[in-house]
């Protein structure tokens, strides 16, 4: 009987001397860190985040996750509690954003700063703050895949519709005229060559025409030269041009003498002529009338009125 008191003594003894070893255990590894509460609300996905994930501020470890629950106000809106060491440095500038360990796809809360030097952004259990949640680099990799996709699409359907079968047509008629085209174009050295042929006698042709045409200037040179000696000799003091302008000085006073002293004796000629001419015509038209005048002589005029004899005519 006392040897089973002793065991139930002794193993009662272990027991709580087990308990008192755990719980020495546990107060001397507690964590003593003061820690702050603060919270992030999204609407994004947030794949592969459980609570107790690690957070991290510029990939230093600075608290943890304490839970993820969806926001009783507002539906489909998704609420994360942190707990973030005191000293970490939290600003009103701060944004979190989803990271990934390794090949694991676990998922921790990246903290990062847009700059420093920003307020610290306090946070207690009765107001806690908030941080923002930005895109982390999955889903930015996400938006802009489905947007290359789209784009890739959009190409896909452009290049189905220039490769139709009628655009295939008109690209095989370009390539076929653009081969004409090269073929035509071989051609033309083969027709040029009777002309390259010529060029050395034609060049030979040409520089004849340039001697001949230098020994044209020449001539020509000449000829103004024996002009000019010409137009020289005209111009000197008693040359012909000298002489010729006396000559029509000359010709100039003998044209005014004529009009000063022949001219107005040729005129009363002419006048005397006139008068003469028109008594010769009445002569003969009183001959052609009365020829028997020459005979007995013009008759007596007949009296006119106021003269005596005169006798007025009666009907």
């Amino acid at each position: 009987m006392e040897n089973r008191s002793y065991a139930l003594m002794t193993g009662f003894f272990t027991v709580a001397l087990l308990v008192a070893a755990i719980l020495v255990g546990l107060w001397l590894n507690r964590d003593r860190t003061e820690m702050h509460p603060y919270e992030i609300v999204t609407t994004q996905t947030i794949p592969g985040l459980n609570p107790q994930a690690t957070v991290r501020y510029r990939g230093l470890e600075v608290g943890r996750v304490d839970d993820i629950i969806f926001d009783p106000r507002v539906t489909g809106q998704i609420m994360i509690k942190l707990s973030i060491e005191e000293g970490a440095p939290v600003t009103t500038t701060t944004f979190a954003s989803l990271g990934y360990q390794g090949v694991t796809g676990i998922a921790f809360i990246q903290l990062d700063d847009d700059r420093t030097g920003s307020p610290l952004l306090q946070s207690d259990p009765g107001h806690m703050a908030r941080i923002p949640l930005r895109p982390g680099l999955l889903d930015q990799l996400e938006k802009r895949g489905l947007a290359i996709l789209e784009k890739t699409e959009r190409i896909t359907d452009s290049l189905n519709n220039v490769l139709s079968k009628e655009n295939a047509d008109k690209i095989t008629g370009a390539v076929d005229n653009i081969s004409k085209a090269a073929v035509a174009y071989g051609e033309i050295p083969r027709q040029l060559q009777p002309a390259l042929a010529r060029l050395p006698a034609l060049t030979s042709k040409m520089d004849q025409a340039i001697g001949s045409v230098n020994a044209f200037a020449t001539s020509a040179t000449a000829t103004a030269d024996n002009y000019n000696r010409l137009a020289t000799s005209l111009q000197a003091p008693g040359g012909p041009i000298e002489r010729a302008s006396a000559a029509i000085d000359s010709l100039g006073g003998v044209t005014s003498d004529l009009e000063l002293q022949t001219l107005p004796h040729v005129v009363e000629m002419a006048d005397e002529a006139r008068t003469s001419l028109r008594a010769v015509r009445r002569t003969v038209t009183g001959l052609g009338e009365r020829p028997q005048s020459i005979l007995f002589g013009a008759p007596k005029a007949e009296p006119g009125p106021g003269e005596p004899g005169f006798v007025p005519p009666t009907r």
